[in-house]
């Protein structure tokens, strides 16, 4: 494996850990900004806005400039993004970097992958994208937590600061290792491609991956004041916390891999319904330290273990457009983490406390669930028809051209990539 596609590695691990780590540091800039904490929470939607608009733009517009040099501005841009907002004197200013730093971060998305594979043989790149999606799993074990721990000790300014000069790394072994790759021969046909979008199972995908991620978010994003004011635990805590989240969130992106392909539905049925009961119970026994914490990991599994099967499920409907099907994947995702901590800061507005955001986010999941339900009843009256299922690194049917456009670099996976090649047809069963 090259060295460079573990410095692409490095590179997710330095977004993944800015996407997420404003979790553990809402208090402190809420206060420093002179802002509620709901409205230090829209930083984390502001993020997730940039990259719903990012990722499907970027992945079109990217396509004819060189992946080398695209890479490297996209790099450069995030990290300024970070010293913009360690610098940052007004919440405004603030918000403003959360934005351009998302936009970098979902072209840097949309190139990277297909930068990855390109540098590897054929039966490599399973591995190079595992390596690359690595990043982002060990930004939610190690940097998120780091991101708070240094938020706590040094002030939240110095988590971004950290991020800044992991971003000036990246961009070191970028210069350094990352070859000069060819540009694809063809581009694809965005007019055909743009057709996905007339299909009802792609819709429902967008509103189920949106609400599952959604109602997540909708509580993840105030666990931080959730922990310290209504479990009471003391500040120091948290960024532990955040280290079970993470370790629950790799754990289930491990055995949801496992088992999406045979059972994509029932692994997201069984997921999203599981993430509802942990909201309801982190409702209930919010109070009670030791259940919040223990939720916070089983939270962090059910969320992750639906991810293999979610992204699946978009390019099984929408396999015939490879640049976009995974980057409406991201989209979707991003459209729940904008959502998610919008609908939590209303509920915190209102009066109701930090608690009754698990509530909200119970809500959105037993609307994915209804939506699951019916994809599901659809997808049995569909008769079965011969697609072109993309769940890892190749595409089935034509790895060569795949591997050409680009298109596992269009989305993100939240799970491991298989190399997995085989004819499919869409209907999937529990």
């Amino acid at each position: 494996m090259p060295v460079a596609v573990y410095v692409l590695g490095l590179s997710v691990f330095a977004l993944g850990t800015s996407e997420f780590m404003l979790s553990g540091l809402l208090p402190p800039i809420a206060e420093d900004m002179g802002v509620t904490i709901p409205q230090a929470g829209l930083l984390i939607s502001a993020f997730a806005i940039g990259m719903v608009v990012g990722a499907p733009l970027l992945a079109v517009a990217t396509l004819r400039l060189p992946r080398r040099t695209t890479l490297i501005s996209l790099i450069g841009l995030f990290g300024l993004g970070q010293v913009a907002g360690a610098l940052a004197p007004s919440y405004e200013l603030l918000f403003a970097s959360r934005v351009v730093s998302a936009l970098a971060c979902a072209g840097f998305w949309a190139v990277g992958a297909a930068v990855a594979i390109a540098m590897v043989r054929q039966d490599q790149r399973a591995r190079a994208m595992a390596v690359m999606i690595g990043g982002l799993s060990i930004a939610n074990v190690l940097g998120v937590p780091l991101g708070a721990f240094l938020g706590e000790h040094l002030g939240w300014r110095s988590a971004f600061w950290a991020v800044g000069a992991a971003s000036a790394i990246a961009l070191a072994g970028i210069l350094a290792l990352v070859p000069r790759i060819p540009l694809p021969a063809e581009r694809p046909g965005l007019r055909r491609e743009l057709r996905i979008y007339r299909d009802r199972q792609v819709w429902l995908s967008i509103g189920i991956t949106a609400l599952a991620a959604g109602g997540v978010f909708c509580a993840f994003s105030y666990l931080s004041p959730l922990l310290t004011d209504v479990a009471g635990l003391d500040s120091g805590w948290v960024p532990w916390v955040l280290v079970l989240f993470g370790l629950g969130a790799l754990a289930g992106t491990t055995a949801g891999g496992r088992h999406a392909d045979a059972h994509l539905f029932g692994v997201m049925l069984w997921g999203i319904t599981a993430s509802t009961a942990f909201l309801v119970a982190l409702a209930l026994l919010a109070p009670v330290a030791a259940a919040a914490v223990a939720l916070s990991f089983l939270i962090g599994f059910s969320t992750f273990f639906t991810a293999p099967a979610l992204n699946a499920r978009m390019f099984n409907v929408a396999g015939a457009a490879p640049t976009l099907a995974g980057a409406t994947t991201t989209a979707a995702f991003n459209l729940g983490n904008t959502g998610g901590p919008w609908l939590g800061g209303a509920v915190i507005d209102t009066g109701h406390g930090f608690a009754a955001t698990a509530w909200a986010g119970a809500a959105m999941t037993v609307t994915a669930i209804a939506l699951t339900l019916i994809a599901l009843r659809l997808d049995r009256r569909t008769p079965p028809r011969p697609t072109r299922v993309i769940t890892s690194s190749t595409a089935v049917g034509r790895p060569e051209r795949a591997s050409a456009d680009g298109s596992p670099a269009a989305g993100r996976s939240a799970a491991p990539l298989q190399d997995v090649t085989a004819e499919r047809t869409t209907g999937s069963t529990p």
